[in-house]
């Protein structure tokens, strides 16, 4: 199997079954609720997990919660309750998007004491300096730095504005309490916390050692805060991460907002709105490493596809042709080429196969039926006689209660078939 690597601008082979294959995923800054957008990198990762383990490999997928940072600490109220309850949200709504949980979430509190060691080691190796109670990171010393993004070292812009820094280009490992600020540890160097980028490098190697296979997150991560991880972990020796990941992002066109969601699109609102596999068949729509429209036309197709497969399941299964497996496992083995593979399901009748492959998804529940109540059978049945007998009028009045009682009826060959109202 083969992902396409930000570093090396190409496709980056997996080792052979069973690996292991180590996965860190940067999961959200918690201050507020998850926007949709920040369930992207989420579903991917648990996505490629199940894939993975399908084809008989060893997986493990961490994905932390950075649960300090300038964002938390500008949010209104105590910053330790104001993480603690956006981490909270932020679990609950991933969870119900009905992929499990990954292996690990460390959040960046948890990791302080190695925070200190690891910029310790920084320091002493003449890789950081401290200049009143902050410590910024030497990026000259680092001669490739700007390899994954891309960027050139002598055309960095500053990127956190301190006249004490030795370089602009220098970013913070640690960062002196500023007035008012209540996320506070003490360090060597007196009072503060972490800097962002520091505490992934430290969370993904406290879970895999200084060498892993996979790192992934949003496009947007890529710089500065993908480059500061890598540019800080090889300053000490480390490979760090093998093959870097990235997402294309969420686009909303038109609108700025899609309406049915009333300007909200927190993944609690849109979860609500469209329901948990309307959002799945979104993402999966879209080929992970491009960006994605998000609008009502795009949920709404999402929506229709989703009824597209329950429908298969409403008809006799058809067996499909020998090697129609292999065309959807070719597809995700290469560059886990979602939307390649959502067309080969789409062809399928047979729903043996069609169930497996929705399994990898965590979309299994299409093939679910609901069974209609027995008053709306009733209904139905009463219907059916109605039209037998060219009572049209009564028959359309019992297809408005049907539909009241939040089902519609299709007439069949067979008899007749109730469907829940989406």
């Amino acid at each position: 199997m083969r992902l396409s690597d930000t570093l090396t601008r190409g496709p980056a082979e997996l080792p052979e079954p069973p690996g292991p294959v180590r996965m860190y995923f940067c999961g959200p800054t918690v201050y507020a609720r998850a926007h949709i957008g920040n369930a992207r990198p989420f579903v991917f990762g648990m996505w490629l997990r199940n894939w993975l383990r399908n084809r008989g490999y060893d997986v493990t997928l961490v994905h932390n919660i950075t649960d300090v940072d300038d964002k938390i600490i500008a949010a209104p109220g105590p910053s330790a309750e104001v993480a603690a309850r956006a981490a909270q949200w932020y679990i609950e709504d991933v969870g119900d998007l009905g992929l499990g949980m990954p292996d690990g979430m460390p959040r960046a509190t948890e990791a302080i004491p190695s925070i200190v060691e690891f910029i310790e080691a920084l320091v002493g190796q003449g890789f950081a300096y401290a200049v009143q109670g902050d410590v910024y990171f030497r990026v000259s010393r680092d001669p490739s730095y700007g390899r994954l993004s891309g960027q050139r070292p002598d055309q960095v812009e500053e990127q956190e504005p301190n006249p004490y820094k030795e370089d602009p280009r220098d970013f913070a490992l640690w960062k002196g309490q500023k007035p008012g600020e209540d996320l506070v540890w003490e360090s060597p160097w007196g009072p503060g916390r972490p800097g962002w980028h520091i505490e992934c490098s430290v969370m993904a190697e406290e879970a895999f050692g200084p060498v892993f296979e996979i790192h992934g997150g949003g496009l947007d991560l890529v710089f500065p805060h993908h480059e500061n991880e890598l540019a800080q972990s090889r300053a000490l020796g480390h490979e760090f991460a093998r093959i870097w990941a990235h997402n294309g992002m969420l686009e909303f066109t038109g609108e700025k907002m899609s309406k049915s969601l009333g300007n909200d699109t927190s993944l609690r609102n849109v979860l609500d709105t469209w329901g948990r596999e309307t959002v799945l068949l979104f993402f999966l729509r879209g080929h992970w490493r491009k960006p994605i429209d998000f609008n009502d036309e795009t949920l709404a197709s999402a929506a229709a596809r989703a009824e597209g497969f329950r429908d298969v399941f409403r008809a006799p299964s058809v067996t499909a042709p020998e090697g129609s497996w292999e065309r959807f496992a070719a597809a995700l083995d290469d560059d886990f080429n979602t939307p390649e593979a959502l067309a080969v399901m789409h062809e399928w009748r047979d729903h043996e196969l069609l169930r497996r492959a929705l399994e990898v998804f965590g979309l299994e529940s299409l093939a679910e039926l609901p069974e209609a109540p027995p008053e709306v059978v009733e209904l139905a049945r009463e219907r059916a006689r109605a039209r037998a007998e060219r009572r049209f009028d009564d028959a359309d009045e019992l297809r408005r209660g049907i539909e009241e009682a939040g089902w519609i009826v299709r007439d069949s060959d067979v008899e007749f078939q109730l469907v829940p109202k989406s």
